[in-house]
């Protein structure tokens, strides 16, 4: 297995970022959003020009990739996360295996701050989430635009 991390100073081809966002488009399942957001959220990471940029971590096994991460930094230290884990999937083959926790530490070595994450409550990744010392303090309430 190879794990790879990529931030806005590290080259990031096109095909490389489609490649990533059909990725998780494919492995989050019914968790997941359409493909131009995850492309969205994939460009936002690896941006520091104009936004916060944050970063990708993927894992490969003989090339092709089986887990992949995305998190984006949010400006906000102080009162709100520095970093908003957006998306993270592991390839249906390698789930069980250990993969998400691995690509959780990953996250944790790379992030400066404080991280959060969106988790719907009967996504099966919730129990390594609260096993990793992520804690439900608030109910998060959406007004969609109108």
């Amino acid at each position: 297995m190879e794990y790879k991390v990529y931030t806005p100073k590290d080259e990031l081809s096109d095909n490389k970022k489609k490649e990533i966002a059909d990725f998780l488009y494919e492995h989050l399942d019914q968790f997941g959003d359409e493909h131009k957001y995850i492309m969205k959220c994939i460009n936002f990471a690896h941006d520091d020009k104009t936004k916060f940029g944050g970063f990708i971590v993927t894992a490969t096994d003989e090339g092709k990739i089986v887990g992949a991460v995305v998190v984006n930094k949010t400006g906000m230290s102080g009162y709100i996360p520095d970093n908003i884990l957006v998306y993270i999937a592991v390839h249906k083959d390698y789930r069980g295996e250990g993969l998400g926790k691995i690509l959780m530490q990953k996250t944790f070595d790379n992030a400066e701050g404080d991280i959060k994450l969106h988790v719907e409550p009967e996504n099966p990744a919730r129990f390594l989430y609260e096993k990793l010392g992520f804690t439900s303090k608030y109910l998060e309430m959406r007004r969609p635009q109108q």
